[in-house]
């Protein structure tokens, strides 16, 4: 249990290397390759926190363990707004210029009531996650087409997140070094246990099988492998996630952070679990459409008064979802008794 937990926490520590990596290196090559530093702020901003939670569900996938990489999809997104958002507010109140992220966040809520429509017969099929896929797609061309019209400081803030170099060769080495993170870290918290399949690295980036540490971990804790997704899977990959924003918003980039949260929640709804659904029609646990779904559907109504109304979201309400985190978390564990 304790060597698991160290190599769980080792597998956390490359994701959120992996992450960094990867981000300056698509950055740079996009760039390379002509398009515009608004352009790729744009969805480095929206989609490239979720990177890691990718890499651990497609191993999680490759392993069988479609529930815990199922808990992890919907899990990132509760914790993304109520652990995510609600730390950022807290350390400094959030001022949302980015007048599109409102409908983004509706098309977030929307989306997701229509998972779990989808979701009533127990399992997405594979031509409803095709379905997903291609409304990912259109998400990310609307986002497109109505940030161009923002106020152009917005727009300058969000091409300087994407400032960096753009020499060829040194982008690729970051790719290819953050590949290799993601994989390994992802290996470390999904796939094998011991000192052994870090030390001899080999098995683990040729994909090789062994006692996956986070299940082993969600026993210790008597959780199913559902819960472990939702719960320790979910909030240890968001923590990395979680010091960026807080030290955002005390810069003063309320925009990027709200920004990270609502992209990051439509890339985890519509492309991982539209991507796991589109690979192979994946069943839905009874638990999962009726609690776990609507959680995720009630944290993001939660935040469409505070962008709807003084484009600000206070200490006061990073408390309020905060708590609502907490509370959820505590019903989930009550669940677990019942």
């Amino acid at each position: 249990m304790f060597e698991a937990v160290g190599l769980f926490v080792l597998g956390l520590f490359l994701l959120a290397l992996g992450g960094d990596s990867i981000v300056k290196g698509a950055s740079g090559l996009a760039q390379r390759f002509g398009a515009s530093p608004f352009a790729a702020g744009l969805v480095l901003v929206a989609f490239a926190t979720s990177l890691p939670e990718l890499a651990v569900n497609l191993q999680a996938v490759v392993r069988g363990q479609q529930a815990l990489a199922l808990g992890n999809a919907v899990g990132s997104n509760i914790v993304n707004f109520g652990l995510t958002l609600g730390l950022a507010a807290l350390a400094a109140p959030l001022v949302v210029r980015w007048r599109a992220l409102a409908p983004l966040l509706v098309l977030l809520l929307v989306g997701t009531l229509v998972v779990i429509g989808l979701g009533l017969d127990g399992a997405l099929s594979r031509w409803e996650g095709v379905a997903m896929l291609v409304a990912f797609v259109v998400v990310v061309a609307y986002a497109t087409s109505r940030t161009r019209h923002e106020a152009p400081e917005l727009q300058e803030a969000i091409a300087a997140f994407a400032q960096t170099q753009t020499n060829l060769g040194l982008n690729l080495v970051r790719v290819l070094i953050a590949v290799l993170l993601l994989h390994l870290g992802a290996y470390l918290i999904v796939g094998g246990n011991g000192l052994w399949s870090f030390g001899n690295a080999a098995p683990a980036l040729a994909g090789g099988f062994g006692s996956p540490n986070a299940a082993i971990i969600g026993a210790g804790l008597g959780l199913s492998p559902l819960l472990t997704g939702l719960l320790p899977v979910a909030i240890g990959t968001a923590l990395p996630e979680v010091a960026a924003a807080v030290a955002a918003a005390r810069r003063g980039q309320g925009d990027i952070v709200v920004g990270h949260v609502i992209g990051s929640s439509l890339f985890n709804l519509l492309i991982v679990l539209g991507g796991m659904a589109a690979l192979h029609t994946v069943p839905l646990p009874a638990s999962f459409v009726r609690f776990e779904l609507p959680a995720a559907a009630v944290f993001a109504l939660m935040l469409y008064p505070m962008l709807k109304g003084d484009l600000r979201i206070s200490k006061r309400e990073g408390a309020i979802l905060l708590v609502a985190l907490l509370a959820w978390i505590g019903f989930e564990l009550l669940m677990l008794h019942q």
